[in-house]
């Protein structure tokens, strides 16, 4: 999560996500972590920043300024009903507008949807991204999720265990996330 507040005659950020997900053994994970922090400070540790949409259909995880991040999911749930079972078609349509729109550009956030058969990465320049071998890292501590998630997809841990693990060592490693995570499932076709 990134946005600014004035604090003590400067302007601080706000800083504190991580989100990764993993598609493997039938199942696709998205988890993401709660740790909200404003300059050197926690201002919470139990932001929820993964949910299901879609009647259940979709999972969503984000990073970036919550309130851009919530207007963009509210936006994807339009396109999901306005384009229902496909989440590509829907996720694309989200970003012409996110980077036609003028209000919609200014937004910063980044977001990792899935449903059953796929996976994508939404960012504010208008990618729509499949992750390579369904893991892929966002946020401030997401290279440290992605690399940890990479190294254990061959091990004999099922997704949600290797998304866990991931998660654990971004917490490990990045001041700006916690080890409060939050994990959304859907069985894969």
């Amino acid at each position: 999560m990134s946005a600014s507040s004035e604090q003590g005659g400067r302007i601080a950020q706000w800083h504190g996500t991580t989100i990764v997900t993993v598609r493997k053994g039938g199942e696709v994970v998205i988890a993401g972590d709660g740790q909200v922090t404003l300059g050197q400070s926690v201002i919470k540790a139990t932001a929820r920043k993964v949910r299901p949409l879609s009647r259940g259909d979709v999972i969503a995880g984000f990073a970036g300024a919550t309130a851009d991040a919530f207007t963009l999911l509210e936006r994807l749930e339009t396109k999901l009903d306005q384009y229902p079972g496909q989440l590509l078609r829907a996720c694309v349509e989200l970003a012409k507008d996110w980077r036609t729109d003028r209000y919609l550009r200014q937004l910063e956030a980044m977001m990792i949807v899935a449903d059953k058969g796929s996976t994508l990465v939404l960012t504010g320049t208008g990618d729509v991204l499949e992750p390579e071998g369904g893991i892929m890292g966002i946020g401030s501590g997401g290279l440290y999720a992605l690399a940890a998630a990479r190294a254990l997809a061959d091990s004999d841990l099922d997704a949600e265990a290797i998304a866990r693990r991931a998660m654990a060592v971004a917490a490990d490693i990045c001041v700006y996330t916690n080890s409060n995570v939050v994990v959304e499932k859907l069985k894969a076709a």
